[in-house]
């Protein structure tokens, strides 16, 4: 089910476009740096079967297995979500106009990607309507999270857990264990910002 008020409510593209986008994308990245999806899976510790269901676009991916993807191709989260299926755009100004970007539905709730192609920083509209954490993520990049609403609780594993609420701004460095969740279950909406991978882009 399409996630209420999700990015993407009445424009053009399903879910299932949006799917196949996202696996082509891995497709591309995995045969550029000449990884067959055997070695890929093994590097990411996932199955063939369903990383070749996910590169065509059959299967949905949670959140834990983008993020084994993504630092199983030397990249991120954001930054996986948000290359392009093809090729990299020029470097330059970046719009997204509201309701676009690759939509991504996991357990937590939602994440939009807010510009395309390799960039200095990879703005992500996350929603969390979970009230249940994941694993704890762990990456080399900076990133920074404002929560626009709602109530978001952030494990930091041995650095302890922080309540954040609207207007409120949580910077991590680059290999901080981190994980969220929204207490009681209800939407949160949160603008997180993330370190990328070329500084002039």
């Amino acid at each position: 089910m399409q996630p209420r008020d999700a990015p993407g409510d009445g424009q053009p593209g399903s879910f299932e476009d949006l799917s196949s986008r996202l696996g082509a994308t891995i497709r591309r990245l995995r045969r550029a740096q000449g990884l067959t999806l055997v070695e890929l899976a093994g590097r990411a510790e996932l199955s063939n079967p369903f990383l070749s269901q996910l590169e065509r676009g059959r299967s949905r991916a949670s959140m834990e297995s983008l993020h084994r993807i993504a630092r199983a191709l030397g990249t991120t989260t954001p930054g996986l979500l948000a290359a392009s299926p093809t090729e990299d755009p020029v470097p330059g100004v970046s719009l997204t106009r509201a309701g676009e970007g690759q939509v991504v539905q996991h357990a937590l709730g939602w994440t939009r990607p807010l510009v395309t192609g390799t960039r200095a920083m990879y703005p992500v509209e996350f929603v969390v309507t979970s009230e249940q954490y994941e694993q704890h993520y762990q990456h080399d990049a900076a990133e920074m999270i404002y929560l626009l609403a709602g109530r978001l609780e952030v494990d930091l594993d041995v650095q302890g857990t922080h309540v954040i609420d609207p207007g409120d701004v949580l910077y991590l460095p680059g290999g901080v264990r981190h994980r969220w969740r929204s207490p009681g279950g209800r939407e949160s909406r949160a603008l997180v910002v993330q370190a990328g991978g070329d500084p002039h882009a």
